[in-house]
Parts: structure tokens; sequence; C-alpha cells
């Protein structure tokens, strides 16, 4: 039998595995700037050639960007899922709208049902600043903008995102963030002129995941992630409708 040599791992791969892996967890984040090789030379405990090594591979890969005297950044292109043309396409469009809710009716059910299974105790924490910053939001309602409240809107979703611990899930919320933090700012606007219960029931709807998530309760933080994007879609239809109605009125008048 003939035994082929087993070849020595560099020392430069073991750490091109550990910041791998702190990319796709999302420990460094699209576009965050890495600490000074120096300081990361330290914690991994390896010299600073053999971190500029693994630097060098993660940059030939596309997962980092090196610029000369700014330091290593994780690629900006990481938390892009979509171009911001086709953002544009995405915001204009009502039936591009109505896609997107009925994405996120899947994809952040799913996120709420496994952080509620998954999440550590820093993930709670993280959760639970997220969510009080929203409540901020609610409570300061006279003075608050839309922009600020879609903001604080996308991250509670994006922390129940990370606290699921599926990369795939998180990378996908992470890419769709902006457009998300739009949507939600798109949508308050007109779900508020349309009912006056739903600041109320956002209220009520966040705080009731919030609390099954907590709690470790899956399939109620499923449900009612579901509930909460259903309650979107209603009023938003309903929304939809009534413009249609005004612009059927207007036609007649001009005739």
């Amino acid at each position: 039998m003939e035994i082929g040599q087993v070849r020595q791992r560099r020392l430069s791969d073991d750490i091109v595995a550990q910041l791998e892996t702190m990319i796709l967890e999302g420990t460094l984040k699209a576009g965050e700037r890495l600490p000074a090789e120096r300081v990361l030379a330290e914690r991994f405990g390896v010299s600073r050639p053999s971190l500029r090594e693994a630097i060098q591979k993660l940059a030939a890969r596309g997962l980092l960007v090196s610029r000369q005297g700014g330091g290593n950044y994780v690629a900006e292109s990481l938390g892009s899922t979509f171009s911001d043309p086709l953002l544009h396409l995405l915001e204009s469009n009502t039936e591009a709208q109505r896609d997107l809710l009925e994405f996120r009716h899947t994809l952040e059910g799913s996120c709420a049902y496994y952080a509620a299974l998954r999440a550590t105790e820093l993930d709670r924490q993280r959760l639970s600043e997220a969510f009080a910053a929203l409540q901020d939001c609610y409570s300061r309602s006279g003075s608050v903008t839309r922009a600020e409240e879609g903001a604080a809107d996308a991250s509670f979703h994006l922390a129940i995102a990370e606290a699921s611990h599926n990369a795939v899930l998180l990378h996908t919320i992470r890419g769709l963030f902006d457009l998300l933090k739009r949507n939600v700012v798109t949508n308050i606007g007109g779900m508020y002129a349309q009912r006056d219960e739903t600041r109320d029931m956002l209220i009520n709807q966040h705080r009731a995941l919030f609390e099954a998530i907590m709690q470790g309760r899956a399939e109620q933080a499923r449900e009612l992630s579901n509930q909460h994007i259903d309650y979107v879609q209603e009023v938003l239809s309903e929304v939809q409708q009534e413009v249609r109605r005004v612009a059927r009125a207007q036609r007649r008048q001009q005739l």
C-alpha cells in the first residue's frame, strides 16, 4: 500500500479558518474594519507575518479588502443582496412590495422560531436592547421620524436573525436590511393614516414576539411573527384599495 506524505497545515490556514468563521457567523460584518494587525496577532497568539499571509488569502477570495494605510475591512459586497437600482425598483413597485412582505412572512417566522430555541444570554441582551430602542421610538410618537422608527424596527428583526444562529438566515436578513428598513418606513405612514389602532397593534405585536423568544416558546414565536406580517399585509391592502378608489373618483371628475 502506497502512503503519501501528510502535509503540515500552515498557521495562516488556521487564522483564515477562524476569520472565515467570524464572517460567516456575523461577528465580523460587511464593511467592518478589522482590529489593527498587532492587536489581531496578539489575540490569535500568532506572528504578524502569519497574520498578513492569512489576510492576503482572504483578500484573494474576495472576503477582505486591504486599503493602503487604512487597514483591512470585510468586503462591503458581502452585505449586498440587491443592487441599488434594483432596490429602487422594488421600493417603487406595488407588486414588489407585496412580494417582499410574503418573503418576510417565511423568513422572519423561521428566524423567530430558531431564535427562541437557540438564543444565548448575550443574544437575549442584544435583543432586549433592540426592543428597548424600538419601544423608545413608539413612546416618542410625536417627535420620532419615520426613518428612525424604520431603522429601529429593522434592527429589532435583525437582532432576532442574529439570535437564530443560522448563518443563511442571518446573511439574507443583513443583505436585505436597507430594503427592509425602507419598506417599514414606506409602510408605517400609510398604515397609521389608514387605522388609528395601528401603532398600538404594532407595539403589542412586537412585545408579544419579543417575550415569546425570550421565554423560548419557539412555535408561538413563529406564529406571532406570521401574525404580525399578516396584519401589515391586511392594512396595506386597505391602503392600496383606498388609493385606487381615490384615483378612480378623480378620473371621473375629469370627464
